[in-house]
């Protein structure tokens, strides 16, 4: 059985991930807003940016979920919602990962999922902030995945708009604007992309690391 640390694990797609394979997996959760009474797992809170690494014992995988969505024009975008971005999306990524490095087993079958978003790739109006954080997460699972090769294996999943809390604050236009820019019509559920989580974290998964997997529903070839 792996034992698989998730920061950010009680919503959305991490909760998606605790819920199905929490049987298959032992799992710790690192929940900044807290406990969640429906999660029979490890649970620490634990805020990115000012908390201690609370996970003291070698595991297999590491997932960074934490994210955000500030669509905003880009001349009305402060120094601050570029910093807070930054900080969520990356420098939390950077300092989980050096947190866990010495915890990670090198074993040959260790990983590390980060994420992204289709922004990156794609540009998209209104995501200068969020797309840059992001762009900064794809560069250092490259660079990571190279320096710690053969060991631990790091990949980034860019999903586009995912049925989350995030999309629920978006307005009903602007979702609409996205189902219908989709091939398939629909945004994807948090347990779709989970399941590839789940895959890239697996002893399946021998032979991809360094790679940004796009989950768009057809978004990029509509």
């Amino acid at each position: 059985m792996k034992k698989v640390v998730i920061v950010g694990g009680n919503s959305g797609i991490g909760l998606s991930f605790v819920q199905k394979f929490n049987r298959k997996h032992q799992i710790v959760c690192l929940n900044r807003k807290g406990f969640s009474e429906d999660l029979n797992v490890e649970q620490h809170t634990f805020d990115v940016l000012t908390d201690e690494f609370p996970v003291q014992d070698h595991f297999d995988s590491l997932i960074y979920c934490p994210g955000s969505i500030n669509l905003k024009p880009f001349k009305n975008l402060t120094d601050q919602d570029f910093k807070n971005d930054m900080d969520i999306n990356f420098n939390g990524a950077v300092k989980c990962i050096k947190s866990s490095l010495p915890l990670l087993n090198k074993n040959g079958i260790s990983s590390i999922v980060l994420f992204s978003t289709i922004a990156v790739a794609q540009g998209m109006p209104f995501h200068a902030s969020i797309a840059s954080a992001k762009g900064a997460v794809e560069a250092l699972a490259k660079s990571l995945a190279a320096e710690f090769a053969p060991h631990i294996r790091v990949n980034v999943v860019a999903p586009s708009v995912t049925k989350t809390e995030m999309f629920d604050q978006m307005e009903e236009k602007a979702r609409n604007t996205l189902i219908e820019s989709s091939a398939l019509k629909r945004v994807a559920e948090p347990i779709e992309i989970a399941n590839l989580v789940a895959f890239l974290s697996s002893n399946l998964n021998t032979y991809i690391t360094g790679q940004n997997i796009i989950v768009d529903g057809g978004f990029s070839v509509t």
